[in-house]
């Protein structure tokens, strides 16, 4: 049997140290722990490349719908002008 030390800060101290080792050392072994699962990572790369390219999808969007509406924009004044007569020079 282990006889607890005579001075009450001693045993304190004793403790408190024994705590601290077994603490650090559950905190090592969750991190390796954690360190080595790769458990969902494939769905947590594929949400991120979903992401990407949605930002992608919107990008394109919006440049082809300002090059659509420019495009639109000289059509229709050209065949504007086809309609109408020449000035005269």
């Amino acid at each position: 049997m282990v006889t607890p030390p005579a001075d009450a800060g001693l045993a304190l101290y004793t403790y408190a140290q024994s705590a601290w080792v077994a603490g650090v050392h559950r905190v090592a072994t969750a991190r390796r722990a954690t360190a080595a699962d790769d458990r969902g990572e494939g769905v947590i790369s594929a949400g991120i490349v979903v992401l990407i390219m949605a930002a992608i999808g919107l990008a394109m969007w919006v440049a082809f719908n300002a090059m659509w509406q420019d495009v639109e924009s000289k059509t229709k004044a050209n065949v504007d002008q086809i309609g109408t007569p020449a000035a005269a020079p």
